[in-house]
């Protein structure tokens, strides 16, 4: 009998430790893959650069970034337009559908603001269809589109009339500036946009017609410029040019100033 107690007693303690070793074995089992599976997936990579670093208990974890362009579009951009089409009057809307009639290449800038100088709505001009404005003039929407008719309708037939050849630049001298008239204190148009000096033409042939008053038998030169002065008297409200002053012995000046008796001065 006292045999029979003991044998089972030892069999008792040895399934106990049986089933503590399969215990054992489970959780071993489990701690390779089973318990991670129940967790949130992570991406794990290398850490942005540019992205802070990340706290000790996310260390491995690669932050998530905005990778695609179009998610930031909605933040404004310093090299973005001040002034989209949208947010102009329908007067500015319009004059652009006319610029881009005539084939003027322009940018539109952000307001300029100087005192009682600037522009609310200003465009900067580089080319008209392929003539070249160098350097490129900052005008008001309606002197580019004036200036850009005139050079269209009047300019170029008259240069091919004149010399055979197309226009390939115009070199201007001034667009806006904040400045008074010389000896006035009367703001220039060019402080307000509207005015632009032309120095010289050149042409596609190569030859570079300068402003300045002609040579006594420069016959064609001289009716090419006293052409592009009374033609311009058609567009622009004040042309003026070598004769009329010292202050414009080297250039055209051509501005839309305003003027209620609709006096124009052509000088």
């Amino acid at each position: 009998m006292f045999a029979m107690a003991r044998y089972k007693e030892h069999a008792r303690i040895a399934v106990g430790r049986l089933a503590t070793m399969l215990a054992i074995a489970a959780v071993s089992a489990c701690t390779t893959g089973d318990v991670f599976s129940l967790q949130p997936a992570v991406d794990v990579g290398s850490q942005t650069a540019a992205v802070p670093a990340a706290a000790p208990e996310y260390q491995g974890m690669q932050r998530l970034v905005p990778s695609n362009p179009y998610m930031t579009a909605a933040y404004p951009r310093m090299d973005e337009p001040m002034s989209p089409l949208e947010q102009m009057p329908a007067s500015e809307v319009d004059c652009r559908s006319e610029l881009k009639r005539l084939r003027v290449a322009y940018t539109d800038l952000a307001p300029i603001h100087e005192g009682q100088c600037g522009i609310d709505y200003p465009v900067k001009v580089s080319a008209i269809g392929s003539i070249q404005m160098k350097p490129a003039a900052t005008l008001t929407c309606d002197m580019a589109a004036t200036f850009a008719g005139w050079t269209k309708n009047e300019l170029v037939p008259s240069a091919r009339w004149r010399y055979f050849s197309g226009v390939k630049t115009i070199h201007q001298g001034s667009s806006y500036s904040c400045r008074n008239i010389a000896g006035e204190g009367v703001l220039s148009e060019h402080g307000k946009g509207n005015a632009l000096d032309v120095m010289s033409i050149e042409l596609n042939n190569g030859d570079d017609i300068d402003v300045r008053k002609p040579g006594l038998f420069a016959f064609r030169t001289r009716g090419f410029l006293n052409t592009v002065r009374a033609d311009g008297c058609q567009y622009f409200t004040t042309v003026l040019g070598p004769g009329y002053n010292y202050d414009h012995r080297n250039h055209f000046h051509f501005d839309i100033k305003n003027r209620k008796s609709g006096y124009r001065a052509c000088r």
